[in-house]
């Protein structure tokens, strides 16, 4: 479908608050998610464009803050929501999923179907990495649509025509709209042998593959398989690790905490941050690899038990204090109950025995954080690589927040540094970490936070002058609970504001909040309009003295620089152009590569 550039795309809009709510319910009810993953899956600042295929089919795309396209539909008027491949590396189970060999793949990337007619259902199709050893299922690669029932399939027949038709694909034209970051890991699979015959009946070697649009690539479709998506019904949901299998993993993650070299500094650590901040980054990312999965498999689920299933309500001891004290009995840690009449109702970690015989014999293993860690550096390298590439191309601006005052303690409380920079991405992560961790989710009305005393603390302290109107209730009285997004946006406001601008090779990084360049058109001199254009200087690629000249031959109209009238010295610079030359200036500046967002137009000359 996105084999060829798109057409028509107009301007990307961002979606009013009432229409991003819809199109979250959209998500929860058409795919089945909870409303925690459709704040993920649907972000705030999510943006709708428009466009045509090469085949002049209209759609619409939603798109991420950053850029990545998140949803699409096609067709006018189409209600039908399909996600791309960037939502479904978020979220890997929102579909069933369809597995074909590595030889099939490039085929779907150049724009064939799968071949073997049906369902309308729609899959995401994955690659299979066939090793003995290691079998492996990549992340999703292709998202299309059933055109063979799934039962059909799975009973080895002999149809031969197109078994999915597909919409979208890995490195397609709707991809590259986005990020274009590196894929997530592959994921370990190992399936159980059945008394039934396998799902993939096509058999023909992965050698017969070739670009070809009918029978070449119904030979391509070797070991197919069906998957349903792990939350669409309990039963398809995978196995689940015993009460006792939980606790052997949770014995190993504490092991790998200690082992981790905890500081001494940190101690005494209240229960719930130890558990918060060293336990759970330190659960194993493939815990079969660990402790495999003693239990039945249902055959349509997948056999590797998830990293979140590794909890204390999951195991044999049913609360952190229980399974800290058995810990102290194996001479692991020390702990203190808290002392009478204190406002701490946790019990403090004191020490941890480093020097534990059952340390020596513990193995290292990759944990959930070295995983989330290996993505960024990756997701780093990715963004370095397209600055060196872009040279002197779009300048970015990304806005930046460091704790300040009141959210120094809170940072703290959620286990980050409070000396260091954060992105709006960061925040959202360390407070819904936070959020998950502490179970401040509202029972009632999940929209909404409760908020424990380090979030009140912050967000009933003063904001910054000018900020949030919406945070009297609050500052009268106090609040039991907030809704995310509004809790987010006061949290935010109690940091200290920092921007960062990058163009090629260059980055400057700076305090204080980046605001637009102005470009204002005014009557100066009797019934003369100029346009004045200031606050171009944090953009990196802007020079005063060059922009006069350039304007001066383009508009073909007197140009002049002088020092912002009726500011302070050193306020920054105003160039002044002779006319009504608003569009011009527009497009000079996004030319430099200064983005549109970023230039901000007033018309005050009250002309038309």
């Amino acid at each position: 479908m996105f084999k060829k550039p798109l057409s028509g795309i107009k301007t990307s809009a961002p979606l009013r608050s009432s229409d991003r709510r819809k199109l979250k319910q959209r998500v929860v009810t058409t795919f089945d998610v909870s409303s925690e993953d459709a704040d993920l899956l649907v972000p705030d600042g999510i943006q709708s464009v428009k466009f045509s295929t090469h085949l002049e089919e209209p759609g619409v795309a939603y798109l991420a803050p950053d850029g990545d396209p998140l949803w699409f539909t096609l067709g006018k008027g189409s209600d039908d929501l399909i996600p791309t491949v960037y939502t479904l590396w978020k979220r890997r189970n929102i579909l069933p999923v369809l597995s074909t060999p590595a030889a099939v793949v490039p085929i779907l990337v150049g724009g064939a179907d799968l071949m073997i007619p049906g369902e309308r259902e729609l899959v995401s199709i994955l690659q299979y990495n066939h090793s003995r050893e290691n079998p492996t299922l990549s992340p999703p690669l292709a998202v299309g649509r059933m055109a063979l029932p799934s039962d059909r399939m799975a009973e080895g027949g002999q149809e031969k025509g197109k078994a999915v038709l597909v919409l979208h694909t890995w490195k397609d034209h709707l991809w590259e709209l986005g990020t274009k970051g590196d894929q997530p890991e592959p994921l370990p699979f190992a399936p159980e042998p059945t008394e039934s015959a396998p799902i993939s009946a096509l058999e023909a070697p992965p050698e017969e593959a070739n670009p070809g649009v009918d029978q070449p690539t119904t030979h391509a479709l070797a070991n197919l398989a069906i998957n349903p998506p792990e939350e669409s019904a309990p039963h398809s949901a995978g196995p689940s690790y015993s009460p006792q299998e939980i606790s052997s993993l949770l014995h190993m993650t504490l092991l790998q905490a200690i082992s981790s070299t905890i500081p001494s500094s940190a101690f005494p650590i209240p229960a719930t941050l130890f558990y918060t901040n060293y336990l759970l980054p330190s659960r194993p990312a493939f815990p079969a690899l660990l402790v495999p999965h003693s239990g039945p498999t249902p055959r349509d689920a997948s056999p590797c038990p998830s990293s979140a299933e590794i909890t204390i309500k999951s195991s044999t001891h049913k609360s952190l204090t229980a399974f800290l004290k058995a810990e102290e009995k194996a001479s692991l840690l020390t702990v203190k109950a808290p002392q009478k009449h204190s406002q701490q109702t946790d019990i403090l970690i004191t020490s941890v025995n480093a020097k534990h015989p059952s340390l020596l014999g513990h193995h290292r293993y990759a944990t959930l954080k070295d995983v989330e860690a290996t993505a960024a550096k990756k997701a780093m390298r990715e963004g370095k690589a397209r600055e060196a590439q872009a040279g002197s191309g779009e300048v970015k601006v990304t806005e930046l927040w460091k704790p300040h005052q009141a959210t120094v303690g809170l940072f703290d409380r959620m286990g980050g540094d409070p000396t260091n920079i954060y992105t709006l991405a960061d925040v959202k992560t360390f407070l819904n970490s936070y959020i998950s961790a502490n179970s401040l989710v509202n029972a009632q009305e999940q929209a909404y936070i409760n908020l424990d005393e380090a979030l009140f603390n912050c967000v009933s302290s003063k904001a910054k002058p000018g900020k949030s109107k919406g945070m009297e209730s609050i500052e009268s009285g106090p609040a039991e609970f907030m809704k995310r997004e509004e809790l987010t946006k006061a949290i935010l406001e109690r940091m200290q504001s920092w921007y960062e601008v990058s163009s090629g090779k260059e980055v400057v990084r700076k305090k204080g909040e980046i605001k637009p360049i102005q470009v204002v058109m005014k009557v100066r001199q009797g019934r003369k309009v100029s346009t004045m254009i200031s606050g171009f200087e944090p953009f990196l690629v802007v020079n005063a003295e060059d922009m006069v000249e350039d304007l001066r031959k383009a508009c073909a109209g007197a140009t002049s620089v002088s020092p912002i009238a009726g500011k302070p010295a050193n306020s920054g610079l105003e160039v002044l152009v002779q006319g009504k030359q608003s569009a011009a200036v527009v497009e000079y500046l996004t030319g430099k590569g200064v983005p549109k967002k970023w230039v901000e137009v007033t018309d005050l000359s009250g002309k038309k």
